[in-house]
């Protein structure tokens, strides 16, 4: 493990995933390999509901991980790995949650996960990848990070930044990047001691994409016990 992203969701964390595989410290685990490979689901579950995993059964043969669920363990990933180097995605925290009421929040609030008329395949799927995949996430993100109250606009920000004045406090200046996808390659890549590519900094996922995105990745778990 080269780099641990410790940022939130939706801070860039899909951005700084896609610019660390440009740059060599690939492959990176985000939350979309595991709904890319449900073998792994299973795994963070046990991990959520305080069962011993090896983080090698985790993230073995990943090379940097950002956003979460590996996101919400950046403090025993940091000791885990004291060779790696630590990069915290920050942005605004009022223009965090709006992204996050307009994507994951406005989803769980909805009673799941999943865009619009996927939902409605939920109940069928009980016992099933996506049945664990829901209650690792609302485990690991909804308690574990936020303390249960997803629905406090208030106590969200608090925890935000909390988290980012945590992050500051705990990692060694010298191992530490605060980053802001806006800044583009040359923090990350000074950081990193990488050449700065000669192409833009990648900017994937914004809100507006958050549906598509999340209809074309989990369609194919929703299917995939049926199939």
């Amino acid at each position: 493990m080269r780099v641990i992203g410790a940022g939130f969701g939706r801070t860039g964390t899909l951005s700084l995933k896609t610019a660390l595989e440009r740059l060599g410290f690939g492959p990176c685990h985000h939350m979309t390999e595991v709904i890319e490979r449900p073998g792994q689901i299973r795994r963070w579950l046990a991990l959520a509901e305080g069962r011993p995993v090896p983080w090698d059964d985790l993230l073995g043969g990943y090379r940097s991980c950002v956003d979460w669920p590996s996101a919400a363990y950046w403090r025993e990933l940091a000791a885990h790995h004291p060779e790696a180097k630590v990069v915290l995605t920050v942005r605004d925290p009022e223009r965090w949650l709006a992204s996050m009421e307009a994507t994951i929040l406005r989803r769980v609030r909805r009673g799941g996960a999943l865009p619009g008329r996927l939902l409605s395949g939920v109940a069928s799927l009980l016992g099933t990848d996506l049945a664990a995949f829901t209650r690792m996430t609302r485990l690991t993100v909804g308690e574990r990070v936020f303390g249960g109250r997803t629905d406090d606009r208030e106590h969200l920000l608090r925890v935000f930044r909390a988290h980012v004045e945590e992050v500051v406090a705990e990692i060694p200046a010298e191992r530490l990047l605060v980053f802001e996808a806006a800044q583009g390659w040359r923090p990350l890549c000074g950081f990193l001691g990488v050449p700065v590519p000669d192409e833009p900094f990648p900017r994937v996922n914004a809100a507006a994409d958050f549906d598509r995105n999340a209809r074309a990745r989990v369609g194919p778990l929703l299917w995939r016990r049926s199939g």
